[in-house]
């Protein structure tokens, strides 16, 4: 369990796999990071994630800031926070409008 923001420590996403050492780990959660925000920035909102912390933080242009401990989490709360459903596949997501 996380001191810092309660959540439980996981073994890793299913993106990491194959990631023997720490660093490669963090290579690869840092590598999905920056696609999730490349998904995310049509909706003005933002991803952080600092590499220690189970989770991640959703951020929102008004200041809201939401930690959250998955991907599946991570996209609920954006159509919360965004007041739209979010399709990380669709044109709006990919940049395609």
């Amino acid at each position: 369990m996380c001191s810092a923001c309660g959540f439980p420590s996981r073994p890793g996403h299913w993106t990491e796999a194959g990631a023997v050492r720490p660093g490669s780990r963090l290579r690869l959660r840092l590598t999905r990071l920056a696609i999730v925000n490349r998904l995310l920035a049509p909706y003005r909102l933002t991803a952080y994630d600092d590499g220690a912390t189970p989770g991640l933080q959703l951020m929102a242009p008004g200041g809201e800031r939401v930690l959250v401990p998955d991907l599946e989490a991570l996209w609920t709360e954006a159509a919360r926070m965004a007041r739209t459903p979010i399709d990380p596949l669709s044109a709006r997501a990919l940049g395609d409008e």
